[in-house]
This record gives structure tokens, sequence and C-alpha cells, in this order.
């Protein structure tokens, strides 16, 4: 179960003001978490000072992290790929531009994200919770879930670590925020919206632990 880092490429291109975002006179932190723990449309295509302030799907942007992936894992011609918690589908859509004939599925718990997703992958992606995947044991070939599982409170959080692991075979990925320090913490407070478990490292790893999690793993930290 290793750390892997797929993701640092996109996450570091993005600058941050965290205190712009907690002293916001219109959207304050409270309303801001209040307006983004929706999954609506304020979440994904609302204010900037909410969340993603437009949620755009822009040509090959996730192309990078999707070669990275398939590089890493060898994946085959035709993988079944799940990513849990895909909201509009972006990522799969890369995957099928170096992988053509994968089988591509996608879980969210936004009802908006999916019905403004990819129009060519929507068919693919599920309204749910990753509590409890639709899906039989030992299903995929590679099971993602980025930026999505610190989002959760614990007894989700165990449960939908579980669901990964039961339906996933060997490749297994997961991509969360975390804090190394008290100023990545500061920071992540000041800039997260919807984070529920602030774990360090060190958590994260027991939870995987808890979970019997065998799959690889990354942090995202606000420098």
């Amino acid at each position: 179960m290793p750390e892997i880092d797929f993701m640092s490429v996109l996450h570091k291109s993005t600058k941050r003001d965290y205190l712009a975002r907690v002293n916001d006179k219109e959207y304050p932190k409270s309303k801001a978490a209040y307006l983004a723990k929706k999954y609506d449309f304020e979440y994904w295509d609302g204010d900037r000072r909410i969340n993603y302030g437009g949620y755009k799907y822009i040509d090959n942007r996730w192309l990078p992290v999707a070669e990275k992936i398939n590089t890493f894992y060898k994946l085959g011609r035709k993988p079944k790929i799940l990513d849990v918690g895909c909201g509009k589908g972006f990522l799969l859509y890369e995957f099928l531009k170096i992988i053509p004939e994968a089988e591509i599925f996608g879980l969210d718990i936004s009802k908006y994200a999916i019905e403004n997703s990819k129009p060519e992958i929507k068919h693919k992606l599920t309204l749910g919770n990753s509590n409890q995947l639709p899906w039989p044991d030992n299903y995929f070939d590679l099971v993602i879930s980025i930026n999505t599982l610190h989002n959760l409170y614990s007894y989700d959080l165990s449960s939908s670590l579980k669901e990964i692991e039961r339906v996933g075979k060997k490749n297994k990925y997961i991509c969360v925020e975390s804090y190394r320090n008290e100023e990545e913490k500061a920071n992540l407070l000041y800039w997260q919206v919807t984070c529920e478990a602030f774990n360090t490292p060190k958590e994260w790893q027991w939870w995987f632990k808890e979970a019997n999690y065998t799959g690889d793993y990354s942090f995202i930290y606000f420098e």
C-alpha cells in the first residue's frame, strides 16, 4: 500500500488566497460551506467564493493524471474502471482517450453533477453513496477516488473504504486532503468547504488499516 503522487501537477497549478475565503463579506466561510455541502449548482458552477466557480470541461486538463495512472497500473486494452466521487466525469472521459475500449463507471452523490456531466459518458454515471457501491465483489480492474473521502463523517468513511476494497481487484487508488504541520492545517481549515475528516497522514494510514484497505493513496496539502 504505497503512497503514490498522481495529483500534485493539478493541485499546485491553482493559486489560493486562504484569508480572502474566510473573510469574504458576502460569502463568509460558514455560508459558503452551507451552500457547498448541498453539492448542487452553487458547489459546482456558482460563485468562486463558494467552491469551484464554474467546473467546466477543459480539454486534456485531466489527461496527464489519466496517463500517469494507466502507465503505473498497466491497465491493458479493456479494463473496468470505477471512479468513486466522479463529479462530472471529466477524468473518466480522459481515460477513454488513451484506453478507448475501457469500460468506465462513475458514482457521485451529486445529482447536479451527473445531470451536467460530459454528455458522451453520462449514461455511465450512477447517483449514489460511496458507503454502498452497487457492484459485485472484485468487479473492477481499477477503483479510484480523488478528493472525495475526506468529505465523509467517520461512520461513512470506514464503510466507504471497505466498499472500495470490496469491489476492486488489485489496483485501487485514493487521494485525500491532509496536513503535516500547523500552517497546512490552518490553510486547510480556511480553504475547505466540505471536508469532515481532518487527518494527518498517520491518521489516514490508521483509517486505511482499520478498513483493511490494501490499495495505494496520496495526499493533498495546502502549503
